[in-house]
């Protein structure tokens, strides 16, 4: 008894329940069970999925960078309003930067469906625990994935040599600000984010092509030395891990996975310090990839962008980005042919 009273305490002081409405009377409205492109607050990317299970709802949201997460709780207090609650992680730093501990902060999303658009509100609290911040944003529907196209059909143009191991004049930084570790010295393009012991971080950039792209097969070497860690980004939105997993169990986050959403169904990957081979073919929301020969991903259907994405539209071309935020990496032998539609 004294848990219902708490809940019911919390959801009167979010504002989720007004009066005492019938719970037998809630129907939730059908348009709300669907995958969401969202833009959230601060202008990145994000993405929602809200499900009905055996007997419960529930629902999937990615917030930026990271992963994708289930939520704590789905709730609809009345037919046409959902409300989300996921919790995040915020560490506590000393006075030398380190993490002392990890508190975790509750966001509470309340949405309304309104045809293909989502309308949401988020209420987080404040870091330093004072206060509320109220935002709004907007989500749309994703179109239906396509059926699965035929690969052995697909017919391609002209092979686009992206990087020819001289120059990067078709590549620029995603954010011109950003500090600039890329180089080029003997045939090959090289990050090198160095950071200085004891010194605040430094942001470096991710590089990204000049031009934009839909549907295509790209192909590329890359190579990243013990504990690298980096990233292909295709269309801008959806990435291919790449770090030093080898020996690791298959998982989204390791070398081969479309990041948190698709595990390599093989391990193929090559210890650090070797030279590795990606032949990568995206076409209708579906990807395939090889990787040092092994297919590890088989036209398989992407619901939805991934973290760092620069944007949540699946339809929309977009630049290849190489992640170089993290750790060393190099890349060689960049070629990409776009698909004929």
């Amino acid at each position: 008894m004294k848990n219902k009273l708490l809940l019911a305490s919390f959801l009167c002081l979010a504002g989720i329940i007004s009066g005492s409405p019938s719970l037998l009377a809630i129907t939730p409205n059908e348009g709300f069970f669907d995958r969401w492109a969202l833009t959230i607050p601060d202008g990145r990317a994000g993405w929602l999925e809200v499900t009905k299970e055996d007997g419960y709802y529930d629902a999937s949201v990615l917030w930026g960078g990271g992963s994708v997460l289930p939520v704590d709780s789905v709730i609809f207090p009345n037919n046409n309003t959902l409300i989300v609650m996921r919790s995040r992680a915020v560490p506590r730093k000393d006075a030398n930067g380190e993490v002392v501990r990890t508190q975790r902060f509750t966001d509470t999303i309340r949405a309304r469906v309104v045809g293909d658009t989502l309308e949401l509100t988020v209420t987080q609290l404040n870091r330093n625990g004072l206060g509320v911040q109220r935002h709004e944003f907007t989500g749309t529907r994703t179109p239906p994935l396509p059926l699965r196209p035929d690969l052995a059909n697909a017919k391609f143009s002209k092979p686009i040599t992206l990087f020819d191991g001289t120059n990067i004049d078709q590549w620029r930084l995603l954010h011109g600000d950003d500090v600039n570790g890329w180089s080029v010295a003997d045939g090959i393009l090289s990050n090198n984010p160095v950071q200085k012991e004891g010194q605040p971080r430094i942001h470096y950039g991710n590089l990204r092509t000049k031009d934009s792209f839909e549907d295509f097969n790209l192909k590329l070497e890359v190579m990243v030395p013990e504990k690298g860690n980096s990233g292909i980004y295709l269309r801008g939105i959806y990435e291919i891990q790449v770090a030093d997993t080898y020996g690791k169990p298959l998982d989204s986050h390791h070398m081969g996975g479309i990041y948190s959403r698709v595990a390599p169904a093989v391990m193929a990957e090559k210890p650090a310090g070797e030279w590795q081979t990606y032949d990568i073919t995206l076409i209708d929301r579906h990807m395939t990839v090889v990787l040092n020969g092994n297919k590890i991903h088989n036209n398989v259907p992407l619901e939805g962008c991934t973290g760092g994405a620069l944007w949540s539209d699946q339809l929309k071309p977009g630049p290849i980005y190489l992640q170089g935020d993290h750790t060393q990496a190099s890349y060689k032998n960049i070629v990409l042919t776009p698909v004929i539609n």
